[in-house]
């Protein structure tokens, strides 16, 4: 289907009752995704980094991007904020396109049902599809279908099993393992180099649970006053997060610091902290990963410490690379997005002002 090209890389204290009051707050911006799904010019997804390698369409049909049927499957519920921030950006990209028709589906965490979702896309006529795939395997079926038919496949946030320039011409999302070791390392700033950590995982088997796991882990060699002393998955879930992070504290009273893979699981946690009678960012120290709103004005009015964002904002990016495939141009197979440190109350909040959180 796809024909594989080469070319250069482009990359390169305040009182407890007043912190709680402002983890309800920061907890209330992730239950409500509307309230930031709108905007998408704000904090849109800048690559980093792109491969040297790229797929180039042998035969380019030019055809425009306006009118076209358009298929995007998302797999997680948008209750989450970052899955609200990423289908908003598509959408935007899309009306911004002028394209036909978006087929929009959501898996709710069902692998069988977005191998479906994507099938149906077919059937209905799309002529290409973005993808954010739920987990690193089983959408093979759903990809062969679409590569039978010449349809692009962009995959978006989550590698997928397949091979570039068939199965699927480019990927954008975040360097996981990357994303553990910046964590890490913000870890021991915030800590000053001495802490016990618990960690809060995503769900296992996820890839990108096993890079942000594997990177911290890496990473805390270089840091022997950090001692990880217990890891267990809170599945994506703030309900999950807060339950764990109580048999944690049970478990291990001495601990002092968090790591957690989401923000939406850190506001769980945090919530088990206070109610242990502890506080976060003072007797915990906590460092996430999202970049969310919630989590930003936690530590803004300092109750966590550091955040790595994950940038979800890849519509702009990824009509980009479907209008480069329509017209033969190089597209490179992978494409890593720059993601920013949120780590000191000043940065905090002027991201929190220019509108670059979600």
């Amino acid at each position: 289907m796809f024909q594989r090209e080469r070319q250069g890389s482009t990359g390169s204290a305040r009182g407890r009752a007043v912190r709680r009051l402002s983890i309800a707050a920061a907890a209330s911006m992730l239950a409500a995704p509307a309230a930031f799904a709108q905007q998408d010019t704000a904090g849109s997804a800048v690559v980093q980094s792109s491969s040297s390698a790229s797929c180039t369409n042998p035969s380019p049909s030019h055809a425009s991007l306006a009118g076209m049927v358009v298929g995007f499957s998302q797999s997680e519920n948008e209750q989450n904020p970052f899955r609200a921030a990423e289908t908003a950006s598509v959408r935007s990209a899309a009306r911004q396109a002028k394209v036909g028709r978006l087929l929009y589906t959501n898996a709710n965490d069902s692998q069988a049902k977005q191998v479906a979702d994507i099938e149906s896309m077919i059937a209905q006529g799309a002529k290409a599809i973005i993808v954010a795939p739920l987990n690193a395997t089983g959408l093979q079926p759903a990809l062969e279908q679409a590569a039978a038919k010449n349809i692009p496949v962009v995959t978006i946030d989550r590698a997928t099993a397949g091979t570039p320039c068939h199965d699927f011409i480019t990927f954008l999302g975040s360097d996981f393992l990357v994303q553990g070791q910046r964590a890490a390392d913000a870890m021991n700033k915030a800590t000053g180099g001495q802490a016990k950590i618990v960690e809060i995982q995503g769900a296992y088997g996820n890839s990108v649970e096993t890079q942000r796991t594997q990177g911290f882990a890496d990473e805390l060699k270089k840091y022997p006053g950090l001692t990880l002393v217990a890891a267990q998955t809170g599945n994506w879930s703030a309900t999950d997060a807060q339950k764990v992070m109580e048999q944690l504290l049970l478990a291990h009273p001495d601990i002092n610091a968090l790591y957690s893979h989401a923000d939406v699981m850190t506001l769980g946690a945090m919530r088990a902290i206070q109610q242990a009678g502890k506080t976060p960012g003072h007797d915990i120290k906590i460092v996430s990963i999202d970049g969310t709103k919630g989590l930003v004005q936690a530590i803004a009015e300092g109750n966590a410490q550091a955040d790595v964002q994950t940038n979800p904002r890849f519509g702009p990016k990824a009509f980009a690379a479907l209008k480069g495939w329509f017209n033969g141009d190089q597209v490179a197979q992978a494409q890593i997005m720059k993601d920013a440190l949120y780590d000191d109350v000043a940065d905090s909040k002027a991201a929190l002002k220019s509108g670059a959180t979600y």
